[in-house]
């Protein structure tokens, strides 16, 4: 007895600390969700394929499904609830354009229990997470849902235009109507995945008035930051190569100009970073129950990776390597990391509500730093913020020479010629030789031996000296005495130039008359 009542005191109490969102409780909503998803879905293969009209965007699809079941439904332990639909050929549209199969939507949907996310905003929102890990369930207001259904025209324009979009990836809009209230949902691409641990998480709107986690949100496990906390924690921002932060920077810029089109503002960057150093995977039972999903994401377009660059050309294209879709970065200190990141919360638009809250904020802070502004100024803002504090670009390495270095130059220079010099020097003075050598056996003009030998004019004297005075110009000095004149000591020098041998024959007294054969001056050329 003692028994049965703690069992029920236990359930009671599980079922008071269960959340509840307008008075229904997360199960029975989730129950609801997987319910109504899985008739609507199943209910529209029945419907042939066509090109979406103008008219497609507006209808309402609804089917009521009582407790006990009917012709159409089945039976299920919930209230009685009535589910909504809103748009469903666009939305079919939409699935196939990112290659969504309607068995694979209805499985991850469907066939495994949703998981609830803490939820980090003040919206009050509850957010539903897969467990393959694709898709984010999230409870939207009525203005927010409305709002959304007239986007869809220029969000199918969007699309079609460039599908590697940064922008939330809507999946359906639907409607619970249960206990009086209605409850609307909208299906969306999950930005960060769970089989990833993000070491650090941030909400980013590019304002500074009151961008700051709050102390609540600092003491959990997870916590999301803001603006101003990722300025204190990465200074110096986050660090791309040229081509992934042009690409990045390119595809933000576009997104940009399509929310200001639509006067949409007060949106955020949703930014996950993930230490590579510090790798370590996510909890073992946050992938698929039967294990399906362990490669990564196989919906189009859906990393960050391929939002920025990808083709997508193969409908089963899935991640394989290590990133898992996240996009390659870096701080200033060269640590290594992987960034995952989605823009998120776009439902907001530049209505009366807003344009009242920017002036008041406007009038007692300073109107530029306030999160909301016109959607001209939010975007150039939100811009100017990402490109400058957040994503940077890596600076080429570059050679400077030192001064030191700078100076040495020269020095080299000079040590390179004076090498080359002396070399081609010595091949100067061996070819001087070697001309040397042959004008050894010329004789004189008047018969007698240049050197002082009458009967062997092509012989070189034993007291003949050879000085070597430059590398530009050798001196022969040959001393003999003339056997008509032993008053007279005559000297001979050569000085060999580069082009010619100049030999010059000079008397030492000063009696000697310059017209007599031994004091001739003889230059040879050569």
């Amino acid at each position: 007895m003692s028994t049965a009542t703690e069992t029920s005191m236990e359930r009671s109490h599980s079922m008071s600390r269960e959340k509840t969102y307008k008075k229904t409780t997360s199960s029975a909503l989730k129950g609801a969700i997987q319910l109504g998803i899985g008739y609507t879905v199943g209910n529209l293969t029945s419907k042939p394929d066509r090109d979406v009209l103008m008219q497609d965007f507006y209808v309402v699809e609804s089917v009521f499904l009582p407790s006990e079941g009917s012709n159409l439904t089945p039976a299920h332990h919930y209230p009685d609830f009535r589910f909504k639909t809103y748009a469903p050929l666009a939305f079919r549209y939409f699935r196939d354009l990112f290659g969504i199969k309607p068995d694979d939507y209805l499985y991850s949907l469907v066939n495994e229990p949703l998981i609830e996310l803490a939820n980090p905003g003040a919206s009050g929102s509850l957010f539903y997470l897969t467990s393959d890990d694709e898709f984010i369930i999230k409870t939207v207001q009525h203005k927010e849902a409305k709002f959304l259904q007239r986007l869809l025209p220029g969000y199918y324009m969007n699309l079609n235009q460039n599908p590697r979009t940064l922008l939330p990836k809507f999946y359906g809009l639907y409607c619970i109507q249960t206990g009086g209230f209605n409850i609307r949902l909208v299906v969306m691409n999950n930005v960060l995945p769970r089989s990833v641990k993000m070491h650090y998480k941030y909400d980013l709107k590019g304002s500074t008035y009151k961008r700051r986690a709050s102390r609540k949100e600092r003491e959990k496990g997870r916590p999301t930051y803001k603006d101003l906390d990722f300025q204190d924690m990465h200074e110096e921002g986050l660090y791309f190569d040229t081509e992934t932060y042009n690409n990045l920077m390119k595809t933000l810029q576009r997104d940009c100009r399509v929310l200001e089109s639509f006067k949409i503002m007060d949106y955020s960057l949703l930014l996950g970073v993930h230490v590579l150093d510090h790798r370590e995977v996510g909890d073992p039972g946050q992938t698929g129950g039967d294990n399906r999903r362990n490669i990564g994401q196989r919906v189009l377009y859906s990393t960050a990776m391929e939002s920025i660059q990808g083709d997508g050309k193969a409908a089963e294209a899935v991640t394989t390597d290590d990133t898992m879709g996240g996009i390659p970065a870096k701080t200033y200190k060269d640590e290594k990391l992987l960034i995952f990141l989605g823009i998120i919360d776009i439902l907001q638009s530049y209505r009366f509500i807003k344009k009242l809250e920017h002036s008041w904020k406007a009038l007692v802070y300073d109107g530029d730093s306030v999160s909301v502004h016109r959607p001209g100024f939010y975007a150039s803002r939100f811009l100017k913020f990402m490109s400058t504090r957040v994503f940077r670009k890596n600076q080429p390495i570059r050679f400077s020479p030192s001064k030191r270095t700078r100076t040495s130059i020269p020095a080299l220079k000079s040590s390179s010629q004076e090498i080359l010099s002396s070399q081609a020097d010595e091949r100067h003075e061996e070819e001087r030789r070697d001309r040397l050598g042959g004008a050894r056996s010329l004789a004189s003009l008047d018969g007698q031996a240049v050197f002082g030998s009458f009967l062997h004019p092509d012989l070189v004297p034993a007291n003949t000296s050879f000085h070597v005075l430059s590398t530009s110009s050798i001196y022969v000095n040959v001393e003999n005495q003339t056997e008509d004149r032993d008053d007279v000591a005559s000297s001979s020098t050569f000085t060999l130039e580069d082009s010619a041998i100049c030999l010059t024959s000079e008397q030492s007294t000063v009696d000697v008359d310059i017209d007599r054969d031994d004091g001739s001056v003889l230059d040879v050329y050569l």
